[in-house]
């Protein structure tokens, strides 16, 4: 049989010292997660985040890698708009007709 592992009294002490820090310590990060400010502080930077992103990207779309527009791509974008300001012109004169 395997010999069981003896403690003392100052061991155990210490076990449940170290064992109360760290519950204590996960009391104050779980605190400070729910605060109401850091839930704020967490939201904000993941709309900044979510925003840089989107900004990027839609930058991506119409200037190439040497900071130079696509005029191809500013030209598709403006036909695009034109159309649909064109299209919503239509739909309302036809309706103001009725």
């Amino acid at each position: 049989m395997a010999d069981p592992i003896v403690r003392t009294r100052e061991d155990i002490e210490a076990e449940i010292d170290a064992a109360r820090q760290r519950l204590a310590g996960n009391v104050e990060n779980l605190i400070n997660q729910v605060h109401p400010k850091a839930i704020v502080a967490n939201t904000v930077a993941d709309a900044r985040a979510f925003a840089e992103g989107t900004f990027e990207q839609a930058k991506a779309q119409v200037v190439d890698e040497r900071g130079n527009l696509r005029t191809e791509r500013v030209a598709l974008l403006a036909a695009a708009a034109g159309g649909a300001v064109t299209f919503f012109l239509v739909v309302r004169s036809i309706l103001k007709g009725r």
